[in-house]
Parts: C-alpha cells; sequence; structure tokens
C-alpha cells in the first residue's frame, strides 16, 4: 500500500522586533499632494446664493497626471482655484502635501502661491515688453532668488521645453505654441510641488496642442503632480486620472 503523502503548510511569521526594541510602527502611508474634505464654496451672484462646489472630498495622490472636465459653470475654475491656494472653501478642509491652506491668511497663501505651485494659462499671460528669458525669470522675482540663480534657472527651463534658442525673442515674436511652452518654463522655473494648467491647449490648433500636452506628458512621467482642466476630450484621455465636476461635484470619469 502506498504511503500517504503528508503536505505541510508553511507559515511565515509576522515580523517582530529584536528583543529589548520597540515594536516595528507599520509603514506609513504617503502624504498626498492634496486632500480635500467636505470642501463647499457658496457665493451670491447677483442677489442669488451660487452653490459652486458641493461636499467635496478628494484626494490626489504626488505624482498623477489629472485632468477635469465638466459644463461650464460646473465648477471647473472654483475648485482649481481651491487647489491653487486663490481662494478659501466656505466650509470642510483643503491640504496641500500635508499643510492646511484653507485656513491661512492671505499672505501666507501668496508665499505657497509662489513657492509650490505652478500655473499655466490659456491666454498665456506673458509680458509683452520682456524676452522668453525675461519673462521666466519674472516668475522667480517673488521668491526673492539672486539675479544669477534666476538667469541661470530660467535658461534651464526654457532648454527643458526647447526654446533655448528662442531665450531673447519676445512673445510677439513666437507661435502661439512657443509662447505657451515660454508659460510653462516660467512656472517650471519655481520647482514647484505641482503644476495646474487651466485650460492649456485652448488657443491651440490640434498639432500644436499635441505637442504640448506631449510635453507635460514628459515632465509628467519625470515626477511632476499635474492637474488641468480642460474642455477638450482628446486631451484628457492622455491623462492618468480624469475627473468630473458638474453642479459643483466631483466624480470619477470612466
Amino acid at each position: 500500500m502506498a504511503e500517504q503523502a503528508t503536505t505541510h503548510a508553511t507559515t511565515v511569521p509576522d515580523p517582530v522586533a529584536a528583543p529589548g526594541t520597540a515594536p516595528l510602527a507599520p509603514a506609513a502611508e504617503p502624504v498626498p499632494m492634496f486632500r480635500l474634505t467636505g470642501v463647499e464654496k457658496v457665493y451670491t451672484q447677483k442677489n442669488r446664493t451660487v452653490h459652486a462646489l458641493r461636499s467635496v472630498d478628494l484626494t490626489i495622490p504626488a505624482g498623477q497626471l489629472v485632468a477635469i472636465q465638466g459644463s461650464t459653470g460646473g465648477g471647473k475654475s472654483t475648485l482649481l482655484q481651491m487647489l491653487g491656494a486663490l481662494d478659501r472653501p466656505t466650509a470642510g478642509t483643503v491640504m496641500l502635501a500635508g499643510q492646511e491652506t484653507s485656513r491661512l491668511g492671505d499672505r501666507d497663501l501668496a508665499r505657497i502661491r509662489a513657492r509650490d505651485i505652478g500655473f499655466v494659462f490659456q491666454h498665456y499671460n506673458l509680458i509683452p515688453t520682456l524676452t522668453a528669458q525675461e519673462n521666466v525669470e519674472m516668475g522667480l522675482a517673488p521668491l526673492g532668488v539672486a539675479a544669477g540663480e534666476r538667469a541661470s534657472r530660467a535658461a534651464a527651463a526654457l532648454a527643458s521645453v526647447g526654446l533655448e534658442d528662442r531665450a531673447s525673442h519676445l512673445p510677439g515674436e513666437l507661435s502661439g505654441g512657443q509662447q505657451q511652452r515660454v508659460a510653462i518654463a516660467r512656472a517650471l522655473a519655481k520647482r514647484p510641488k505641482v503644476l495646474l494648467a487651466d485650460e492649456p491647449t485652448g488657443n491651440l490648433d490640434e498639432a500644436t496642442r499635441d505637442d504640448i500636452v506631449g510635453l507635460l506628458e514628459g515632465l509628467w512621467r519625470a515626477g511632476l503632480t499635474i492637474i488641468m482642466v480642460t474642455h477638450d476630450s482628446a486631451v484628457a484621455r492622455r491623462a492618468q486620472r480624469r475627473l468630473r465636476i458638474n453642479a459643483g461635484r466631483v466624480t470619477e470619469a470612466a
């Protein structure tokens, strides 16, 4: 008669501390780039009450590329203002990299915007009488960066967006796509924790749009957290994560 085989379950003991030492603590969860809890924004417009944001609970880990879409008046701009420390919620809390921004005063909010957040807008917001190099350097002025370092950081930022040979050009001498690259370089020069982009391709033709989105994707793959508002579904589909906001409520998009 064949001998019946016996199997023994293999167990792996839980990690324990060496004798005489404190128990091992569980690994801490990484701090998200943004955490919004119960965020509401209510304001009065022409004698009527507007609920721009309603009970928004949202966590965005560091290193994500997020696209936000929604109907006009649905709350996209208000949400971006909360993330960018440009406004405070009526209720709820906004955390940026572990720091609550929703209760800070104007001076502290301005410091956070200057130091930690890069902004890119649809209309570029370049100063027409300054060169590309000078426009990028202007973004460093609130940080008190010395002149020599401002110049070197601006040059490096322009090189990172492929415009090292356009540093001495005025905005009027650049195409729309090149102007947006200057605007992105201005945001990058401060070495921000997060880049917020409001319709960054809204004024561009399709080919230039794809170039700018490719640039943003490259920055994201290099480790930068990027959150962009866009009406363009072709742009949104290239994001790692898509959110929708309608009537002030945020949901995950399919």
